[in-house]
């Protein structure tokens, strides 16, 4: 039977609140976290990945590189697929999708068939991010409740790459590398069985065709973008590979905008990206991720390389980013309602720069209380507020038929700026410690000279990211942010059970 949906959130529109929105909630988050803890879980592993498999070095990085391609390419796909085929049937396929892409990165028996398995998971991950949020978006329209869910799933963003590198250490001394992908199953599990018990579907409706021009080129432009762009700390920026995958997502992205100007039923309707508030929001999306990426690959190349730390000591090393991330949602909830998203999320960027500048100045004999601590809860601070802010302006003024468009839009962002934070701060990092290498520096100390390096300009860029964002987002407030728009027609948003 198909029905209206009753827009959640009570006292909004006239209609009834979802009683079972927060235990959807809950479900959902579980799927974000994981999502998102599988950006950096490998990282501390993937020393004894490559004894185990016999990866070349090259190679090695590819573990990471194939998630965060296939992740990043197919967002925006996964998005309008979301609000055209239903939110709650694309979220429980990526989820499959990524659980048993988990179980084949833990049998694999080779290179070949890990590099595959982590893409295969990267898609799953891109289908399941922009339904999951979507979703959210939609069950909570109330300004407050909707306030508190979207803060909650920003906060998630820093504590499950912190929780990734926590995990990789100790699972990788403790058991075996294969558990960081085995413990994704029980956590899918739980929306797999769940959601499709306690959550509507809901969708757009009245869509004569699909945009299948417009969804080729973005996907295959998004893709060869960030392989570009991860292309460049081993082969530079000259190279004819990352060149020419530079050259070919250029074109493809300029056939995609044309194709949008002039389908009858878009992908991406180009008005989309005349919202000041969600673009600016995925500006700072871009900035942050940057930094989050970079800085968890930079600080552990720094604990194990520089301060010689073991894979578990490193991943223990990242309590002070709890610390922080927990400090920052819990004094953003109640700050929001009173002075507003801009002061906090200017203040946020400002301390993941202040974080970064701190890192800048680490010494080669580093104490951990002292020197690293204070920089672990002063950056995940600035994370935990940016986060909790992006989240609800990036949805702020979206018609509800494109939640899941907006949905994708700001996941691509992330997965985009974490792309750009790897290629450009481990470029600069790498070719700073080698010039310092042929100069005669010590290893040790030309590594750390690099690290520094990266870290000033990654906290310089985001100061102006601040500003820029200062300037640029308007004052937003929770009482004053408008519920998603709702339709005219109220035939083109269908709810089945």
């Amino acid at each position: 039977m198909t029905e209206t949906v009753p827009k959640p959130g009570p006292g909004v529109g006239g209609r009834t609140a979802n009683p079972r929105r927060w235990s959807i909630l809950v479900l959902l988050c579980c799927m974000q976290f994981m999502l998102l803890l599988d950006d950096t879980v490998v990282n501390v592993a993937l020393p004894s990945i490559r004894t185990d498999l016999g990866f070349s070095l090259a190679g090695l990085t590819w573990v990471v590189n194939a998630y965060v391609v296939a992740f990043g390419g197919f967002l925006l796909l996964g998005g309008r697929l979301a609000d055209t085929l239903g939110r709650r049937r694309v979220f429980l396929i990526g989820t499959a999708v990524f659980a048993a892409a988990s179980l084949a990165n833990g049998l694999a028996q080779n290179p070949a068939t890990l590099v595959a398995s982590r893409a295969v998971q990267g898609l799953g991950g891109a289908l399941a991010a922009p339904a999951a949020l979507s979703m959210v978006a939609v069950l909570f329209t109330d300004p407050r409740e909707r306030t508190r869910a979207l803060g909650l799933w920003g906060a998630l963003t820093g504590l499950g790459g912190a929780t990734g590198v926590v995990l990789s250490g100790v699972l990788t001394d403790l058991v075996s590398w294969r558990w960081i992908f085995f413990v994704n199953l029980p956590v899918a599990a739980l929306p797999l069985l769940l959601v499709p018990r306690l959550a509507p579907e809901s969708r757009r409706t009245g869509v004569r065709r699909f945009d299948l021009l417009g969804a080729v080129t973005v996907t295959a432009g998004s893709s060869a973008l960030s392989y570009g762009l991860l292309n460049t700390p081993e082969h530079g920026w000259r190279s004819a590979r990352c060149l020419a995958a530079l050259a070919a997502a250029a074109v493809l992205l300029a056939a995609f905008v044309v194709r949008e100007a002039t389908a009858r039923d878009p992908l991406v309707p180009l008005g989309f990206f005349r919202r000041r508030r969600p673009m600016t929001a995925n500006i700072a999306q871009i900035l942050m991720s940057s930094a989050n990426f970079g800085t968890f690959l930079l600080l552990t190349l720094y604990l194990q390389q520089v301060l010689a730390y073991s894979p578990m000591r490193a991943g223990l090393g990242y309590a002070g980013f709890f610390v922080g991330i927990f400090l920052g949602f819990g004094t953003a909830a109640p700050l929001v309602p009173r002075i507003g998203v801009r002061p906090i999320m200017v203040g946020g960027l400002s301390c993941i720069a202040a974080g970064m500048f701190w890192f800048a100045n680490a010494p080669s004999d580093g104490r951990y209380w002292a020197d690293l601590f204070p920089g672990f809860v002063v950056m995940a601070l600035g994370i935990a507020w940016s986060s909790f802010t992006i989240n609800i302006a990036g949805v702020t003024d979206v018609p509800e038929r494109e939640a899941g468009l907006a949905s994708g839009v700001l996941n691509a962002s992330q997965q985009l700026g974490g792309a750009i934070g790897l290629a450009v701060l481990v470029t600069l990092a790498s070719d700073r410690t080698s010039g310092r290498l042929h100069a005669g520096v010590a290893p040790r100390l030309a590594q750390l000279d690099g690290i520094h390096l990266a870290f000033g300009v990654g906290g310089t860029v985001l100061v102006v990211g601040a500003v820029l964002t200062a300037l640029l987002i308007g004052r937003l407030k929770p009482a004053s942010v408008p519920p998603m728009v709702v339709l005219e027609d109220q035939d083109d948003v269908e709810v089945r059970n």
